[in-house]
């Protein structure tokens, strides 16, 4: 299937008066492990791209490590705001080494990783809360990095880690 295209349909289930439900998503538990699998594969054939250059300039990429303990003590809105600017950062970060690669398979690469994590960015915004829409300019945790590979790895820490703890969070309350 052409990248994002699951993503864009499981967003499209959810819209409903212009708002999204995030019920589906989170209750489904396939639809993130198949998100994980994907991130997995985007990683393992990034790594296998034949002279893969390293960035002549530096893109920054959120760091998405966390305390499982200090997680579970945020509200899902702080965990929602903290993971739309992860993602953010990292379209920002996937979209500055797109311009810099022209090797084939890492292009190639770099777009399908851009579709995916653009998807996840768009869909994520669509949850609603009392506290208002999510505004970009947040300054998560960064580093700045010149290895194409480490990208991809950030994004799938971010949906394995982040994300898929979010979606269970979420799921607690919304799949009774």
């Amino acid at each position: 299937s052409p990248p994002g295209l699951l993503l864009l349909t499981s967003f499209l289930l959810h819209v409903e008066e212009g708002r999204a439900s995030p019920t589906r998503l989170v209750c489904d538990n396939r639809l993130i492990q198949k998100y994980i699998g994907e991130a997995k594969d985007m990683e393992k054939r990034v790594g296998q791209c034949r002279a893969l250059p390293t960035l002549s300039y530096p893109v920054v990429i959120p760091l998405v490590d966390f305390s499982l303990q200090q997680w579970k003590s945020k509200s899902n809105e702080t965990k929602w705001r903290e993971i739309l600017c992860d993602l953010a950062l990292l379209v920002g970060a996937v979209a500055g080494a797109k311009g810099q690669v022209t090797e084939e398979c890492g292009a190639q690469q770099l777009s399908q990783l851009y579709q995916h994590a653009n998807s996840f960015l768009l869909l994520l915004q669509t949850f609603s809360w009392e506290a208002g829409p999510w505004e970009p300019g947040c300054s998560p945790r960064s580093m700045e990095q010149i290895h194409v590979t480490s990208i991809f790895l950030t994004y799938r820490q971010l949906v394995q880690g982040k994300l898929r703890f979010f979606f269970h969070d979420l799921a607690k309350d919304l799949c009774k």
